[in-house]
């Protein structure tokens, strides 16, 4: 402490040192700890100590163990639902929620959502009358409890960063997909996309393997419910890749992969970001055909799963996106802004 008279008072005045220092502070939901974990050895932090809940009566409840006061808060938290520890993935959105509500009330400087799977992303439209926009919803849910900005992945609609007012950072595992097939040195290789939609996707997958492009024509009579009709291009004698955003229960990929390797494909690969793997997804794989599939562990997989499903950490990338907001450094820059994929 220092002190000085002011010449025109002629009282002291006292100037006391600052620590502008900021602290970044690290977070794990009960949706995917293990991932936070992984993220928190690469950052050399300690994750923070929370106590996390569900009562008797199915509410779910939150307290920060420490003073989180001027902090940079960062909440790792995916929605989805994870058995091991007891949560489904509206648990995990309500925990996100309380969560970041009690960091703002606990005066963090400020609050970011890290949710690699956005969960309700495929609710992303109107597609019948009647119907919520529930991804839209979802955004103004983080928004309206505090959140600061949002650290996600692979959305499965480009349109969704638009539901957000505040600053999203969206990652792509594109290239971590890309160089694992790249690694393999499969040949003759054609990646196809499931669906028109996934077109853009897919194409930029090939350009980086070095592979041709072929399309499925798929329509959908319900939800859940996918129906394959052709194959636009040649797969025959090759090795495919079936590139998406997600894979759920399955049903899509059983019926993609059937298509390709009945118009003579010799293998069939599937690549996508997050591995829901809901319903009876092991048992439609497993009657697929696979030689592998390939995913992200944006979703905690269950332990039991196939022995041809291989899942790869994402938690690198998330750390370097971490780090670099945390520091109010580019982004974009670890991706060579190349993450819009839609």
């Amino acid at each position: 402490m220092s002190s000085a008279i002011d010449t025109r008072t002629g009282l002291a005045q006292t100037s006391l040192p600052i620590d502008y220092n900021k602290r970044l502070m690290l977070f794990a939901g009960r949706a995917n700890p293990q991932l936070a974990l992984d993220i928190a050895r690469k950052l050399s932090v300690d994750l923070g100590p929370v106590t996390l809940k569900t009562f008797s009566n199915g509410e779910v409840y939150c307290r920060f163990e420490e003073s989180i006061r001027g902090a940079d808060v960062f909440i790792v938290q995916s929605i989805c639902g994870n058995p091991q520890t007891g949560v489904t993935a509206n648990d995990a959105l309500l925990e996100l929620l309380l969560m970041i509500d009690a960091a703002v009330g606990a005066s963090a400087h400020r609050v970011i959502a890290v949710t690699p799977w956005f969960g309700y992303s495929r609710q992303d439209k109107k597609s019948a009358p009647r119907e919520p926009i529930s991804a839209r919803l979802v955004a103004r849910m983080l928004e309206s409890a505090g959140a600061d900005r949002v650290l996600t992945m692979d959305l499965h609609a480009g349109q969704i960063q638009g539901f957000f007012s505040k600053p999203v950072d969206h990652m792509t595992a594109l290239f971590m997909l890309t160089q694992y097939f790249a690694d393999l040195g499969l040949p003759d290789l054609v990646v196809v996309a499931p669906d028109a939609g996934r077109v853009k996707l897919n194409k930029n997958f090939a350009s980086k393997v070095g592979a041709e492009l072929a399309i499925l024509s798929k329509s959908r009579p319900a939800q859940q419910v996918a129906e394959i009709g052709y194959v636009i291009g040649d797969v025959k004698g090759k090795t495919a890749v079936i590139v998406d955003d997600m894979i759920d229960t399955a049903g899509t990929l059983q019926a993609a992969a059937q298509t390709v390797l009945e118009e003579g494909a010799s293998r069939v690969y599937a690549a996508a970001t997050h591995g829901v793997f809901s319903g009876n997804a092991f048992e439609n794989l497993g009657r697929a055909g696979f030689e592998e599939i390939v995913v992200t562990d944006t979703i905690p997989i269950d332990p039991r799963h196939p022995k041809n499903i291989r899942v790869l950490p994402c938690a690198e990338l998330l750390t370097d996106s971490i780090r670099r907001i945390f520091i109010d450094d580019s982004v974009s820059e670890v991706f060579g802004g190349e993450n819009q994929l839609f």
